[in-house]
Formats: structure tokens, C-alpha cells, sequence
């Protein structure tokens, strides 16, 4: 394989989290029952927003898509790492590396913008209720989605390209579970100078753009709530963002968490533990949020549970 000038890999061993074969057999059922649990979480968070009559408004509309992104992110990554555990040589070819950094990284900025649309809409439900039909229309909420999936594998492939012009020609053990931009960009022999730049600056904007959006969004939602007089309606309006707060706070705080530590104290094996949760826990923990605070959606599970055991 020829990259430049003089790179020549064709394959990358991942290093995975740990060379203890009794612990790798530990991760590996803890990693599988994750997975299941997320797999099985996200399908039937959107089988059940599909098929019940009541979740057919715009908040649920995002949340379905919330879930597909969930699945999609989490898949994208643990099925090989589950793979890798019961091999004593953990190779990725250089193609399959690159299209598991795309993947990885377009999932990755569409659950950024999804939570951030999902906040925008909490604040349509509660600043401007009458007219949150009118101002949250099908069409409109379809054109939200459609753009965050495209621009999401724009920057994908964007990052993809970048990356994977760069020349590895020192070594091909890369020091992850999965092949991720940052580990990669350490690998490489030839000048990395623009592809951190556009990982600063691409990362940044996302970020920082997303967070601003879910930021502005729940100072008017406070604001709208301290002005209802009564305890029951701010409850029940707090309520309504409960779920989305909560699994905000885990997603931003792992970005943060991962990103944003001092430089000192920043180093690739507390990414790959960090990358842990990030990508194999949060994909259950959307699902169980949403299916645990959720009135709505406890309610359209009960009646479904009803309707099978009518059925049957």
C-alpha cells in the first residue's frame, strides 16, 4: 500500500485495552452484554416511537433518530473490539481502519447536533407552546435531520481523507481498541501540522457551536420556567427536559473529560478508557434515560405490552 512517498502499510494492530488474556475474557462478556443491551435498547426505543400514536411529535421524531445514531456509533466499533478480544493478533486493514474513522467520526458529530436540536425543541415545547406546531412542522424537522446526517459524513470523510493521506511508515501498532484519528495522527511520519489543525478546529466549531445551541436553548427554557407560578406546572415542564439534560451532561462531560484535560496529564491510555464509555456505555445508557424519566414513553410501553399480551 502507497501513501506519498514512502508509507507503506496495508495494516494496523490495534493494541487494544489490555494483554491479560483472563481479563480480556472478562471485557469481552462485559462488553457483550453491553452491547446487546444497546443494540436492544435503541431498536426498541425506535420500534416503540414508531408504532405508538402517542410519541408521534417532534421530540420523539429526534429521539428515534437519537437512538439510530446510538446504534450505529456503538456498532461501528464494538462488534470488532468483541472480535479482537478472542484473537491473539488484532489487525485492521488499512481500508477497514479508514472507513471505521469515518463512521465513527460522522456518528460522532450527528449525536453532537442531534442533542443540540433536541434542546431547541424543548425550548419550541416551552417558551412558545401554542404555537409549537406551527413552528415545529414534519417538513421542517426532517430538513433539520437530513442536514445533520449530511454535514456529519461531510466532516467524516473530510477528516477521513486527512488522515489517511498522511504516511505511517514507523510502525503500524496503533495504541487503541479501534482506529481513531488522534492515536493515528501519532503514528504518522510525515508532517501532521494541517491534520491537527483541522482536528482543532473542526472539533472545536462542532463542539462549541452544539454546546451554544443546547446553552442558549436552556437559559430561556429556565427563564420561561421561573415565570409559571405554580410548583406543579414547573415541575411538570422540568420534567419534559429531564431526559435530554441528563444524557447532555454524560455526553459533554465525557467530551470534556477527554479534551479538554491539561496537556501534562493528557496521554493516549487515558483516551482509550475514556473512549470506553463514550462509545460502548452511553450507546445503552440514551435508551434506558429515555425509557426510565420518560412518563410518555413508560405509558406507550405498558399499552404495548398490553396489546402482545391481547394478542397472544
Amino acid at each position: 500500500m502507497a501513501r506519498g512517498n514512502y508509507s507503506v502499510v496495508s495494516e494496523f494492530i490495534l493494541l487494544g485495552l489490555t494483554d491479560n488474556p483472563e481479563l480480556q475474557v472478562i471485557l469481552f462478556v462485559v462488553f457483550l452484554l453491553i452491547y446487546l443491551g444497546s443494540v436492544l435498547g435503541n431498536l426498541g426505543l425506535i420500534v416503540l416511537t414508531q408504532s405508538s400514536p402517542q410519541l408521534q411529535t417532534p421530540m420523539y421524531f429526534f429521539l428515534t433518530h437519537l437512538a439510530f445514531t446510538d446504534f450505529c456509533f456503538t456498532s461501528t466499533i464494538t462488534p470488532n473490539t468483541l472480535v479482537n478480544f478472542l484473537r491473539e493478533v488484532r489487525t485492521i486493514t488499512f481500508y477497514a481502519c479508514a472507513i471505521q474513522v469515518c463512521c465513527f467520526i460522522t456518528f460522532a458529530v450527528c449525536e453532537l447536533f442531534l442533542l443540540s436540536i433536541m434542546a431547541y425543541d424543548r425550548y419550541v415545547a416551552i417558551c412558545h407552546p401554542l404555537l409549537y406546531v406551527v413552528l415545529m412542522p414534519r417538513s421542517l424537522c426532517i430538513e433539520m435531520i437530513a442536514s445533520t446526517y449530511t454535514y456529519g459524513f461531510a466532516v467524516g470523510l473530510t477528516q477521513t481523507l486527512a488522515t489517511f493521506q498522511m504516511s505511517f511508515c514507523d510502525s503500524n501498532r496503533l495504541n487503541h481498541f479501534y482506529c481513531d484519528d488522534v492515536p493515528l495522527v501519532a503514528l504518522a511520519c510525515s508532517d501532521t501540522y494541517i491534520k491537527e489543525l483541522m482536528l482543532l478546529i473542526i472539533a472545536g466549531f462542532n463542539v462549541l457551536c452544539s454546546l451554544l445551541i443546547v446553552i442558549i436553548s436552556y437559559i430561556f427554557i429556565l427563564f420561561a420556567i421561573l415565570r409559571i407560578h405554580s410548583a406543579e406546572g414547573r415541575r411538570k415542564a422540568f420534567s419534559t427536559c429531564a431526559s435530554h439534560l441528563t444524557s447532555i451532561t454524560i455526553f459533554y462531560g465525557t467530551i470534556i473529560f477527554m479534551y479538554l484535560q491539561p496537556k501534562s496529564s493528557h496521554s493516549l491510555d487515558t483516551d482509550k478508557f475514556a473512549s470506553v464509555f463514550y462509545v460502548i456505555v452511553i450507546p445503552l445508557l440514551n435508551p434506558l434515560i429515555y425509557s426510565l424519566r420518560n412518563q410518555e414513553v413508560k405509558s406507550s410501553l405498558r399499552r404495548m405490552k398490553e396489546r402482545l399480551c391481547l394478542a397472544s
